[in-house]
């Protein structure tokens, strides 16, 4: 079987001024960086982001595996499903983040033949958007050091400041760090840490952002330290939001590709669900919007983060709900989730066991995960449609398992989808249903019950949350995250959504209890004051905002030969 590089190597990708006449673009609207990729300029931008005429389809995921759902996967191969049906559709995915990339995925632009081209470009620096986040979000840790090395007129308390510093890499030795040795021209001497670059607030921020204008309104509400009165300090105060700015002007302008079949997708922010917002961009959904009559949008997993973060951040700062939700699920997640390996003792079984009939462990896993994942989304009322991502290896018997299961649980329709191996043909069924499920939630005028209630204060949403998505009994909050908790109320910040970083893997905070736990107490170690980005970040358990890589990376078998083509990567 061919790699995805393999399969990304022998298309024939189309000029992207191309692709921009599909969505009416001419090339005027574009900035060129090469023959396959493009910015959206300004003033496009400007006069077509407000006239939104499409249907928004929200992709999420079941909790991930470590054999991968094809979440990304799914959302482009929909895109060339509809494309393929005569519809006028276009997908908006997240970037990728170098971290993953030489961590453990090895890529994120999709696979087999649903992916985005170019993939190489996309896997790596693509338009350097994670550099500038990168490069914005440090500068504003330079100047909050030269600040306090040059008098800290405002008085900042240093032992209370929040900004980190970032970098796109994972590198669990920079998750605290000691800074400004060396003597007092070197600057103060203090513990500081590095988070990934997907995790700043600054990413956020530009995902969040509506037009340039608040872009920089948002920058400068940053609060980056309390002063010893016990007030915040803002980027604002220090000086630094509107140089931060400037970086970004550029990566803030959403990124047109193509799919692998021609099709128009833009590529830009929002990586990590987990311990992020982890969505691609407001701006991106909304050119999309205005260009074409379906947009499919990828949000991030487990869906009790990802679309809960996508209906509870991202929605309310654009204004705009989603037509159809799309449940992404695979045999061999069901098994996991549903147990009964000879490995047991919560151990990984091997991808020849996990690809073995297991009708019961699949039906086990549709009962307990899947059902609850179901249960979450259709609460909303927006339609919901499980696609099973198939794989060879799965059987009929456990197929029918997994939609006896959905069907129990209140899903709206479930669907066989096959785009990795098939691209737009595979995803037709999927295209159609969900074409569907779109005229009939525009038929009933749009219904929409929220999960989290915007006027509960921030301990009542991270308790709704917790309770009523998750599972739990309760949540108990440490000594330091109770102290926040009071800040948070002092500074007028206590109606702010929740963005709850927890591992991905499970619906508690920790990732070998699978299936769908109950009754555990869910611990918030940390709270995280994001006022730029309008929200507050809430730390369960021991989850790191600063990933470490796996005993053997994806990077060790990346290389690049004498005439500079990649090897051993992406797939």
């Amino acid at each position: 079987m061919d790699s995805d590089l393999d399969i990304a190597r022998a298309a024939s990708p189309k000029a992207i001024e191309k692709i921009a006449e599909q969505l009416n673009l001419s090339r005027s609207d574009l900035i060129l960086h090469g023959p396959h990729i493009a910015k959206i300029n300004w003033n496009t931008l400007k006069k077509e982001h407000k006239n939104n005429q499409g249907s928004l389809i929200l992709v999420t995921s079941v909790n991930p595996t470590p054999f991968g759902e094809g979440k990304t996967v799914t959302t482009i191969g929909l895109n060339q499903g509809l494309n393929h049906q005569g519809h006028n559709a276009c997908c908006v995915i997240r970037e990728p983040s170098l971290g993953p990339v030489f961590g453990i995925k090895g890529g994120a632009a999709g696979g087999g033949y649903s992916q985005v081209l170019p993939m190489e470009q996309i896997n790596l620096h693509f338009t350097g958007d994670l550099h500038a986040i990168t490069s914005a979000h440090n500068l504003c840790s330079a100047i909050l050091d030269n600040y306090l090395h040059r008098g800290n007129k405002i008085k900042i308390n240093t032992n209370r400041i929040f900004w980190p510093r970032v970098i796109d890499m994972n590198d669990r030795s920079l998750r605290e760090v000691t800074i400004g040795l060396g003597g007092a021209s070197n600057g103060l001497d203090r513990t500081d840490r590095f988070d990934i670059t997907a995790a700043s607030e600054v990413m956020a921020i530009l995902s969040l952002a509506s037009d340039y204008k608040d872009l920089r309104l948002r920058l400068g509400r940053i609060i980056v330290a309390e002063t010893k009165e016990g007030g915040p300090v803002t980027a604002d105060d220090i000086g630094a939001a509107g140089a931060m700015a400037l970086l970004l002007r550029d990566a803030f302008l959403p990124n047109l590709v193509q799919t692998i079949e021609g099709n128009p997708a833009f590529v830009h922010c929002g990586p990590f669900a987990n311990i992020a917002h982890g969505n691609s961009s407001i701006i991106a959904d909304k050119i999309a919007l205005s260009c074409s009559d379906y947009v499919v949008t990828e949000a991030g997993f487990g869906a009790e983060m990802g679309a809960e973060k996508a209906l509870h951040i991202k929605s309310v700062a654009s204004g705009i709900i989603p037509s159809c939700i799309v449940l992404n699920v695979t045999i061999r997640s069901m098994k996991l989730h549903g147990g009964g390996f000879s490995t047991g003792g919560g151990a990984r079984p091997s991808k020849e066991e996990i690809n073995l009939e297991n009708v019961d462990a699949v039906r086990k896993g549709s009962s307990t995960n899947l059902r609850r994942h179901i249960r979450n989304l259709t609460s909303t009322e927006i339609p919901v449609v499980v696609s099973i991502n198939k794989f060879s290896t799965d059987t009929p018997d456990e197929i029918d398992a997994l939609r006896d299961e959905a069907a129990k649980a209140g899903a709206n329709a479930i669907v066989i989808f096959e785009g990795h191996a098939k691209g737009g043909k595979g995803a037709v069924d999927l295209a159609d249903t969900v074409v569907k499920a779109c005229k009939n939630h525009s038929e009933l005028e749009f219904p929409y019950t929220p999960i989290v209630d915007s006027d509960l204060n921030v301990e009542q949403k991270i308790l709704k949350i917790a309770t009523n998505l998750y599972g739990a009994q309760t949540v108990d909050f440490s000594p330091e995250a109770l102290r926040t908790l009071e800040t948070i109320k002092k500074w007028n910040k206590n109606k702010l959504p929740v963005c709850m970083a927890k591992n991905q893997y499970s619906f508690s905070h920790d990732k070998k209890i699978l299936g769908s736990p109950t009754g555990f107490i869910l611990p918030i170690r940390e709270l995280r004051i994001n006022a730029g980005a309008g929200f507050i970040v809430a730390i369960c358990g021991s989850m790191m905002t600063m990933p470490g890589l796996p005993s053997r990376p994806a990077a060790f078998d990346m290389d690049m030969d004498e005439d500079g083509n990649l090897i051993g990567v992406f797939g």
